[in-house]
């Protein structure tokens, strides 16, 4: 073997990352490095096979996907969980004279660097900690001071009306166009009031506040949103608010970044308790590919409502096949 190509199998043998290839046909190549922490098995149970018939089913398709991509000329740079460890994975194409016979990947666990983006997105969680604060004086302040001075000069402007209507009619129908904008005034006001802290959930109900999440969304959304919440539904005042931000996060999530063309917001009752399920026909992305999974505070703002009210959260997704953001109270026992 000659000296360069010795270096190079060196380097990829002793490497703390593991690399390996997979062909046009989805059959595992060589393996250099253990790739059990990411697969379930080792390289030597792996090489040879084919990936749909060696990874469970879901794993399978994910990975197959990514393959297929890497072939298609994509480099994918993914942030990949598997049981309690981390894993950076980059999956790309490899070509021999030119032309992409293999999809090529390399992996290296990261879970010890993970610690600092924890911290990071404690200072996050309580920044919009704060932010929610803020958001609910502000709503109390427009509802509870803006709200009913307008409401009393309404009242004053009625009291002047009637006073005038006989010496000065005219004046009168000023006045009622006055109270035509006082109105518009304060009905924007009120609306403004719920967006700010739609924890009126607990006073309104689930079912109202979502039916009016969507009307307000189909203001600048050509497809549908359907809403369901099954009636029978008891929802306990903790997690209402939680699962409302949620549905609210997931919904302007779709709206902004699936290009879809349908919604469907579903609450259910189940054995463990309420059951949240928001779901799009979108394009759908890989939760794991770094790049597209960008979607600012978004998921990190459903992680923070979930943790809150004790639930769990998942985001199911894939390419051309939609979106489904899942909450549930979580099981007992």
């Amino acid at each position: 073997m000659p000296e360069n190509e010795n270096l190079a199998y060196l380097l990829l043998e002793q490497s703390p990352a593991c690399t390996w290839a997979v062909s046009l046909q989805g059959i595992f190549q060589e393996f250099y490095g253990d790739p059990s922490g990411i697969f379930g098995k080792s390289g030597k149970d792996l090489a040879g096979r084919a990936v749909s018939g060696t990874l469970a089913p879901g794993p399978a398709r994910t990975w197959s996907d990514r393959f297929s991509r890497a072939m298609h000329g994509e480099t994918l740079s993914l942030r990949h969980h598997s049981h309690k460890a981390v894993w950076n994975v980059s999956v790309f194409p490899l070509r021999v004279n030119g032309k992409i016979l293999y999809a090529g990947a390399m992996a290296r666990e990261i879970s010890e660097w993970t610690s600092a983006e924890q911290e990071l997105r404690h200072t996050v969680l309580g920044a919009l900690k704060s932010q929610e604060f803020e958001r609910k004086m502000a709503s109390q302040f427009l509802h509870d001071t803006v709200g009913q001075n307008l409401t009393a000069l309404g009242l004053q402007l009625d009291l002047v009306r009637m006073d005038l209507e006989s010496p000065a009619p005219e004046a009168c129908q000023r006045i009622e166009e006055i109270q035509k904008v006082l109105g518009t005034i304060m009905e924007d006001v009120r609306e403004y009031s719920y967006q700010l802290n739609p924890s009126t959930v607990e006073r309104a109900g689930l079912r109202t506040a979502l039916d009016r999440l969507s009307i307000r969304v189909r203001g600048h959304f050509t497809g549908s949103v359907r809403v369901n919440v099954d009636p029978s539904l008891k929802l306990d005042p903790a997690i209402a608010p939680a699962l409302f931000h949620i549905a609210q996060e997931a919904l302007e999530n779709a709206v902004r970044h699936a290009g879809c063309s349908a919604i469907e917001i579903a609450v259910k009752s189940t054995r463990n308790g309420p059951s949240l399920e928001v779901r799009d026909n979108g394009h759908g992305f890989d939760p794991a590919d770094l790049p597209a999974g960008r979607r600012g505070l978004g998921l990190l703002s459903m992680e923070h409502y979930a943790a809150q009210a004790g639930l769990s959260l998942s985001i199911v997704s894939g390419r051309d096949a939609g979106t489904t953001v899942h909450a549930a109270q979580m099981g007992r026992g």
